[in-house]
């Protein structure tokens, strides 16, 4: 069975079309680049699967169910802009999270703190942006989820910093869990991509293993990617 599937779904935003009849299966054990221009509905879809917005038509299924509360529990979501209250410190909000999912992994989160050096008494609000940008990524993935979705996780932050990034995602999931990289950066993230999703103008137009892509389109991901994107 299918970790996350969309069944015909439609998005409007009154006379706009965000998403238009979207059909998706995506398996665990994958690391899925969404990719596609700003605009294209990338940051909807993972809302739609976050139960955040709700489709005009068609259906969402998180392990076979609909958004719910149940399915919130299983899902670990970084969205694309800075949503940590700055006031609290590092330990505070490893505690705050720890107290508001019950898959947080305490071992997790402190072994990829020591790795960065970034001490547990840091404000967040005193913090650089990349070193921000990092510690909303250690409390995503610190959790054991089902489905990890992360909304252009390496946006506004330098190369040291993706290059942690990526690391970071790669060594924490495991192969019952689905990670999905919404990105429009795509030769940061391609050598991480298990499989791929081009989405232009609310629609799919491209399902395909990374590998596939090179061996079939003799280019990778990211030259495909400008070529059936460019202006």
């Amino acid at each position: 069975m299918s970790v996350l599937e969309f069944r015909a779904v439609d998005k409007n935003y009154g006379r706009k079309k965000a998403l238009d009849n979207v059909d998706l299966k995506l398996e665990a054990g994958q690391i899925t680049g969404l990719l596609g221009p700003n605009g294209s509905g990338k940051t909807t879809m993972i809302k739609l699967a976050n139960g955040l917005l709700q489709p005009t038509s068609g259906q969402i299924l998180i392990d076979g169910m609909e958004p719910c509360p149940e399915t919130k529990a299983k899902v670990a979501y970084l969205p694309d802009r800075e949503f940590l209250p700055g006031y609290m410190s590092v330990e505070r909000l490893i505690e705050f999270y720890s107290d508001f999912f019950g898959d947080f992994n305490h071992k997790k989160a402190e072994k990829m703190l020591e790795g960065l050096n970034i001490s547990k008494s840091e404000i967040l609000r005193k913090m650089s942006k990349g070193n921000r940008e990092k510690i909303q990524l250690i409390l995503v993935m610190s959790r054991d989820a089902r489905v990890y979705f992360l909304d252009e996780p390496i946006a506004g932050v330098d190369p040291a910093a993706r290059d942690y990034i990526l690391r970071t995602i790669i060594s924490n999931y495991c192969e019952n869990s689905l990670v999905v990289i919404s990105t429009h950066l795509i030769a940061d993230v391609e050598s991480v991509l298990d499989d791929v999703v081009f989405l232009k103008e609310g629609k799919i137009t491209l399902h395909k293993e990374a590998d596939r892509i090179r061996e079939e389109e003799g280019k990778n991901v990211d030259e495909l990617f400008r070529e059936v994107f460019k202006c």
